[in-house]
């Protein structure tokens, strides 16, 4: 039983570094892009359009992660307290798909809106 919220601390922790992560890139983007816009002439920067939903998308996929965490524990509790415990994937693998996903998207933005040297 301990073991199953041991894991849904960890899960919760993983959450919270996402939504905050999320946060961080969705803010750094605006004030990426307000800095443009203020420094025209000297910057040639793309349009950070992508930040802020990328971030949005972080923040909601560690809102997503918690409240499945919350499920899985409370699941996995009933199941141990039966005696029927099986190990259960999906929830890993799927969270593992979403991660990689946005790890990808940041890649690929930053890829589109890196900063230029100014010539």
């Amino acid at each position: 039983m301990l073991a199953a919220e041991r894991t849904f601390l960890a899960w919760i922790r993983t959450s919270l570094a996402l939504i905050s992560l999320g946060f961080v890139v969705a803010k750094f983007g605006v004030w990426l892009n307000a800095m443009a816009h203020q420094n025209q002439s000297t910057s040639q920067m793309k349009s950070l359009e992508f930040s802020v939903p990328l971030g949005l998308a972080m923040m909601a996929l560690g809102a997503i992660l918690a409240g499945l965490s919350a499920w899985h524990c409370r699941t996995t509790s009933r199941a141990i307290e039966k005696g029927e415990f099986a190990p259960n994937t999906g929830l890993v693998v799927t969270v593992t798909i979403f991660v990689v996903a946005l790890a990808v998207a940041m890649g690929i933005e930053m890829g589109l809106t890196g900063f230029r040297p100014s010539r």
